[in-house]
């Protein structure tokens, strides 16, 4: 087995430069079961933040749904099977009835590919209204969706995106989503005077890139009004808030208050096996079929779909929404004590299981303690915890565990932090 430094020295030489790594020391993973995981040198460290692995690393009836249908065939979809009919049908059941119809990708970035062109075969209009703070993926065309990681190459398609300030409860409240939706029909505005037509608003419905804000139940509902007003289409990207992780509805877009023209999927969607998707009407899926001669030569295969349905399945029978939801109402109690005991932490945030806290160096002036909050993530890793930051500011811990993870898990989770944070601040 490689040591941590030759590894390194070898992604560079095989993966090439630049390839991205969590933490000023890399981890080694070799092993993962439900919330944990172990390290080549065999210590164990507590998952608080990968929600591919949705219902627990290596969970027993995914691995079983895998293995016995790779055992038995595994085929594109130009055959018939049953296992992709059954599997959308119990997805899109979930969904609201209007959401009868998918498509089954790969990755989320495929999926988020598709949404788009799907607005430009349902309007005949190109512009897209995105936030200035989020990723939506690394395809040619929805990479250009980041204004916080723009890319320095591509097919120069960025005349047809425009941007609205990303929400952010703590900083500039919007309680009723008015602020917001002004901003999109401005946008709209500025894509139908300059020729380019208004397609779609698309969005994560939770934030979760943005940093989670606070917002009420219902939030989106101005901002859907307005895209459906103007003939667009309201795409809700999942990838990160679906499948019941805010506790309170299987979907973030039902707490949202809206029911999106196209829903896009990916990452928690089959446990880690590459499975993503796109659920729209089918009026959608029609037209988008006639501008595209689109087939995916993975996305929808048996193997595919048993792991997707396995996560279903685990989902029903764990109870593991209910979970999300007394668990993550725990954990932002303990978030919330640590906040009456520390100044740096300036706000608590967070639905189910997505949480997080916000470090600042001064309450009242707001201002972000990104450095802080990298060290305080480094400091986790050693002692045991993954994981990570993100918002416009790189300042808020982002806390997204696999949905079994109990209270128990949030007690080891803040208490460790809780003596991570007494220790830091007394260096400062």
């Amino acid at each position: 087995m490689r040591s941590t430094t030759k590894m390194m020295e070898d992604r560079d030489l095989l993966l090439g430069k630049n390839v991205s790594t969590f933490y000023d020391d890399p981890v080694h993973f070799v092993k993962g079961s439900g919330v944990w995981l172990w390290d080549a040198e065999g210590r164990k460290y507590l998952d608080c933040y990968n929600n591919v692995p949705h219902v627990g690393h290596c969970n027993e009836r995914v691995v079983e749904a895998i293995s016995r249908q790779a055992n038995t065939l595994n085929i594109h979809t130009r055959y018939l099977h049953d296992g992709i009919l059954d599997y959308v049908e119990k997805l899109t059941a979930t969904t609201a009835s209007s959401l009868d119809t998918a498509i089954l990708t790969c990755t989320g970035s495929e999926a988020n590919d598709i949404a788009l062109r799907m607005a430009e075969a349902m309007t005949g209009k190109r512009g897209i209204i995105a936030t200035d703070a989020t990723y939506h993926g690394n395809t040619s065309l929805v990479s250009q969706l980041s204004k916080s990681n723009v890319p320095t190459v591509g097919f120069g398609l960025s005349q047809f995106f425009r941007f609205v300030e990303a929400p952010d409860s703590y900083r500039r409240p919007d309680p009723d989503g008015i602020l917001f939706a002004n901003s999109v029909t401005t946008q709209i505005a500025a894509l139908e005077e300059d020729g380019t037509g208004f397609a779609a608003l698309v969005v994560c419905p939770y934030f979760l890139n943005e940093g989670f804000p606070n917002n009420a139940d219902g939030w989106l509902r101005p901002a859907a009004d307005i895209v459906r007003k103007a003939g667009g289409l309201l795409i809700c990207d999942e990838v990160q808030s679906g499948f019941g992780r805010t506790g309170t509805h299987f979907w973030a877009h039902e707490k949202m208050g809206v029911v999106p023209d196209v829903m896009t999927l990916g990452k928690p969607m089959a446990n880690g096996h590459p499975v993503g998707g796109v659920i729209a009407r089918g009026d959608i899926v029609s037209e988008f079929r006639k501008g595209y001669r689109y087939f995916n030569t993975f996305g929808g295969n048996p193997v595919s779909c048993a792991a997707a349905m396995a996560v279903l399945d685990e989902i029903e029978a764990e109870n593991l929404v209910a979970n999300a939801k007394k668990t993550g109402d725990y954990a932002r109690q303990r978030l919330k004590a640590l906040q009456a005991k520390y100044d740096i932490i300036g706000d608590v945030r967070g639905s189910g299981l997505i949480f997080g806290a916000e470090m600042v160096l001064d309450k009242t002036a707001k201002e972000p303690a990104s450095a802080f909050t990298d060290g305080i993530i480094n400091a986790m890793r050693h002692r045991g915890i993954i994981l990570s930051k993100l918002g416009r500011h790189k300042n808020t811990l982002k806390i997204r565990p696999p949905m079994p993870f109990s209270k128990a898990n949030a007690d080891l989770l803040f208490d460790t932090l809780d003596d991570v944070l007494n220790k830091s601040l007394n260096m400062l």
